[in-house]
């Protein structure tokens, strides 16, 4: 039955994130591969949703309140104006499954569909509040054929969203070690099919923050080629070194063409509460609105009301969130230095290190991932599944070629004890001379 399943189904793989995370269960080891953090939720926030439950807020349920505050955010930290009754999205991830069904189901004109009502959580995956809100965007703007550019490296998810509504990933490599976007490569990536631009600012997986210059690049090509963009914003109160989010869509005559998508997840650390949302002009937002009502009518009831508590939340909470995010930072890569990696680039936000592995190194990103588990027990991220771009025939040298297999991506949302514990067991890895084993 095998051949009833779409040409896109069949070239989806399962994450290679989650299975590293699942390997470190299996082996015992510390997770430094997954983004997600192992250290308690806010009290306050987890007390709110603990509440809602015993106030039976169990059926399903739109909390407008959300809409309200999110929209008073926008306005206070990128000064736009934000209409909460018509220009956002609560979005989430519960019946994904039945979406999953209608685009893995090989059709043609007149096939017929038996729905059984056995669902089981599809989209069950680091980020599926995110896939959804980008999903319902995708669906609603993109058809088959049309081009949609993003980023790269880039994090998985977008590919599969463009990919099941039948669109096409085009993707513009950013250039290392800095990962600068290079206006030459953009320009030459737009065609008559491009409909969308897809922008994760900060960056995963490099912790790049687009720069003023580079977004008004990015904003006054949308505009000369008249399409839309749509913003991962996830990790915006995650910045470093001074660095401010500067979302797309406050830059002039952006908010009019530009889908932002953020979350609770990362800010809160609630990765597995599934609140997100999706703000857009009216007439996108109505889009995404009937989609995501289609596909899972409503984001869980309880956590919606424990989402009113974390907006509301002080500035001191984020300054707070920032400066410890910051501390692990510097942790991951002054550990990283000791041991011998030479970190040409900071990240300036998200929770990433992308680290690039020495030249003396004779290990690929994949080799150095299965070894740094055997020999120390400490899961990372090979940096491959980042990368989509083909590399021209002019960039055909060793050094070009090879980058792309030459980076690992280490999470730092873990706890000090995490980090100190897998600290200890990298170091252990230096032997009697001062060198790094793996390297």
């Amino acid at each position: 039955m095998e051949e009833k399943l779409s040409s896109v189904a069949k070239t989806l793989t399962p994450s290679p994130i989650q299975q590293l995370s699942f390997l470190a269960q299996r082996c015992d080891a510390i997770n430094l591969a997954e983004g997600f953090p192992d250290f308690p939720a806010p009290l306050q926030i987890k007390n709110a949703a603990v509440s809602a439950i015993n106030s039976d807020f169990n059926q399903y349920r739109h909390v407008q309140g959300i809409c309200d505050h999110v929209a008073c955010k926008m306005k206070e930290i990128q000064e736009l104006n934000v209409d909460p009754l018509t220009d956002i999205v609560i979005c989430c991830g519960q019946s994904e499954a039945f979406a999953a069904t209608m685009f893995a189901s090989k059709m043609s004109q007149g096939s017929h569909i038996l729905v059984v009502n056995q669902f089981k959580d599809f989209f069950a995956f680091k980020g599926v509040f995110i896939m959804h809100a980008c999903l319902c965007f995708i669906s609603s703007v993109v058809e088959q054929g049309d081009e949609v550019i993003i980023f790269d490296p880039s994090y998985e998810t977008y590919e599969t969203c463009i990919r099941l509504a039948g669109g096409i990933p085009v993707y513009v490599a950013l250039d290392p070690p800095n990962w600068t976007l290079d206006l030459d490569k953009l320009k030459k990536s737009f065609t008559s099919k491009t409909k969308a631009v897809v922008l994760n600012s900060p960056h995963n997986p490099t912790g790049k923050v687009f720069s003023k210059d580079e977004l008004e690049i990015i904003a006054g090509a949308c505009q000369t080629w008249n399409i839309l963009a749509v913003t991962d914003e996830v990790y915006e109160h995650i910045t470093f070194d001074k660095e401010r989010h500067i979302s797309l869509a406050s830059l002039p005559e952006m908010q009019k063409r530009t889908i932002v998508t953020s979350s609770l997840s990362k800010t809160f650390s609630v990765t597995g509460w599934r609140i997100g949302w999706a703000i857009a002009p009216a007439w996108i937002a109505s889009a995404i609105r009937n989609i995501h009502i289609k596909i899972t009518d409503s984001a869980p009831a309880p956590f919606q009301e424990a989402a009113l508590t974390a907006l509301m939340s002080p500035h001191a909470y984020f300054d707070s969130l920032r400066r410890d995010y910051e501390l692990k930072r510097d942790f991951v890569v002054d550990m990283l230095e000791k041991v011998g990696f030479k970190m040409q680039f900071k990240p300036k936000g998200s929770f990433f290190v992308f680290a690039p592995l020495p030249g003396s190194c004779t290990l690929s990103d994949v080799e150095f991932v299965e070894e740094l588990i055997k020999q120390a027990g400490v899961v990372a991220v090979p940096g491959c599944g980042f990368f989509h771009t083909s590399l021209s025939a002019e960039d055909s040298s060793q050094a070009a070629l090879g980058y792309q297999r030459r980076y690992i991506r280490f999470a730092f949302c873990k706890s000090e004890d995490t980090l100190a514990a897998a600290s200890k067991k990298i170091s252990g890895l230096v032997n009697g001379t001062g060198n790094f084993k793996l390297l």
